[in-house]
């Protein structure tokens, strides 16, 4: 790694697994510590809510900052014990704010702050049952009868995964008829498949306008100590380019990205323009498939095991655990 240019990308919710991050917690005494400082200052155990089975775990309120915390405690561990080094950070949807922490753009207290807020508004937007997503891929994925096939219909576009994979997030009654107009639409030869998302709350669409505003006051109070500089390393998923060093424009990226578009396939390119090597730290590895369908290589860390695996036979070892 010595002289390359690393990028590390974070996954966002949906990521969340009991027992995430437990390894790092166990053996590395600054992941441990990671989890200590948010229980401190969410009032809650948060180590406890990632590795107990808490069923709470998938309700967004507490699932976005478990996550953030998990990734942030990982990313903490491999600098400690490999020298861990990266230079550039992206996040897919609540993953950007484990970016902006890494970056030091935000600290992690208030990053935590706002993500529970976040989780919470978001929560409350739209009533259970009422929401829906689902991702289409499809190897001849055609934006345009996409967009036709949803234009009417209470349904937005919430993620550009890759040129093979879209989310869509809307009213879930809609979401039938979307799948039987874009059925009709493909290609026989085409492998078109339309998989629902195991969510209630139609995220990064219409429905979160909502809690736009309320949103905008979480971050104005919270984001007292936010480093604009250092943002210029970090990509925006609202615009699929790196953030600029303006403090009111960051914070309109991330109200934006609420109820907008995570441009995903965007950052990817913009991250792989300025790194030689990218890693995904984090619960989950959804991401690394993602950065195949552009030609790229993302290596997974996930564990603590994974990192092993990848790092020691190079000898980057520091000895930093607990006892």
């Amino acid at each position: 790694m010595e002289g390359k240019n690393i990028a590390v990308v974070f996954p966002g919710q949906g990521s969340q697994r009991t027992g995430m991050g437990m390894d790092f917690f166990d053996n590395v005494l600054c992941s441990r510590e990671t989890y200590e400082e948010a229980t401190k200052i969410l009032g809650w155990n948060v180590a406890d809510m990632c590795f107990s089975g808490d069923e709470r775990l998938d309700l967004t309120e507490y699932a976005q900052p478990c996550i953030l915390t998990t990734e942030i405690a990982m990313l903490r561990g491999l600098q400690s014990l490999y020298g861990f080094d990266p230079i550039y950070f992206g996040g897919h949807s609540l993953g950007e704010y484990s970016a902006l922490v890494a970056a030091g753009v935000l600290p992690l207290a208030e990053a935590l702050r706002i993500t529970q807020m976040r989780g919470h508004l978001m929560q409350k937007a739209s009533p259970v049952g009422e929401g829906a997503m689902a991702a289409v891929i499809s190897d001849g994925l055609d934006m345009v009868r996409l967009g036709d096939a949803i234009k009417d219909l209470p349904m937005d576009i919430a993620n550009v995964n890759s040129t093979r994979q879209v989310v869509i997030s809307g009213q879930s009654t809609a979401m039938t008829e979307v799948e039987e107009r874009l059925k009709g639409m493909a290609d026989q030869t085409d492998s078109f498949r339309f998989v629902p998302l195991n969510v209630s709350v139609p995220f990064h669409s219409r429905f979160m306008e909502t809690i736009k505003d309320s949103f905008t006051e979480t971050l104005a109070t919270l984001s007292k100590k936010l480093k604009p500089a250092n943002a210029m390393r970090v990509t925006s998923n609202f615009s699929g380019l790196f953030h600029t060093a303006s403090r009111n424009e960051i914070i309109d990226r991330l109200v934006s990205q609420i109820s907008g578009t995570v441009q995903w396939e965007k950052n990817m390119h913009a991250l792989a323009a300025h790194a030689d090597l990218i890693y995904e730290v984090g619960p989950g590895r959804p991401l690394r498939e993602f950065f195949k369908t552009i030609g790229v290589t993302c290596s997974s860390i996930t564990s603590l095991q994974s990192a092993r695996r990848m790092f020691e036979p190079a000898g980057r070892v520091k000895v930093s655990v607990t006892g």
